[in-house]
Parts: C-alpha cells; structure tokens; sequence
C-alpha cells in the first residue's frame, strides 16, 4: 500500500496532478486584500480570526459568546474604545495587545461585514 501512495503524493506534490472535486472556499473565507489592509499592511480578518473570533462567531457574523457584530451600527470609535478597553467583565481590553493601526484594521474588517439577514 506505502509503494502506491508515495508516487501519487509525489506527482501531487510536483503538480502533475491537479486538485479536483474539492469544494470552492466560501467567500468569506478567500477575500482580495482591501484598501485599509494595503494602506496599513495590517489583515484585519486576520487579525479579527485570532484574537475576537474566540467569542464573536463566524467571523464576526453570528451571535457566540459576544455579539454579532456584522451589520453593526455602532461608530469607529465606539468600536475602537471598546476594542482598548473591553467591557469587564465579559470582554478583555486589547489596548497591550493591538497598535492603533492593527485596531484601524480590525475596526475595517468589522465595517466591512455584511449583515446577511437583513
């Protein structure tokens, strides 16, 4: 069996043979860089996924342990301040853990959610 499998990881491997039949990524997941993103250098969905996907779900997208904050109302600097200095005791401050651009990422990322039910 090992004597099968090695030649096909490796023609996988070198590109010979292409992948097929895997689903497409949602879109959510596989999006082009944006305008704050280049401009700051900073990924916000990044940033976002490993630090407030802990409790805001789905990206952002749905209701978990914190709020769903796509579709959100709420100003850059609401967002900023709350983002700095938590909401105790449910949310913890990341004003030690982000610079100000990193939060003007993230601040972009969460604007740029789509509130997909209404």
């Amino acid at each position: 069996m090992r004597k099968l499998i090695a030649p096909a990881l490796a023609a996988f491997v070198a590109g010979a043979v292409p992948l097929t039949g895997l689903p497409d990524l949602p879109r959510h997941i596989v999006r082009p860089a944006s305008a704050d993103q280049a401009q700051s250098g900073f990924d916000g969905e990044k940033l976002f996924a490993t630090s407030c996907g802990w409790c805001h779900s789905s990206g952002g997208r749905v209701a978990g342990k914190g709020p769903k904050l796509a579709g959100t109302d709420k100003s850059d600097e609401f967002i900023v301040n709350r983002i700095k200095h938590g909401k105790p005791p449910v949310m913890p401050a990341f004003a030690k853990a982000f610079n100000d651009e990193q939060i003007k990422a993230i601040v972009a990322y969460i604007h740029s959610l789509k509130d997909e039910q209404g």
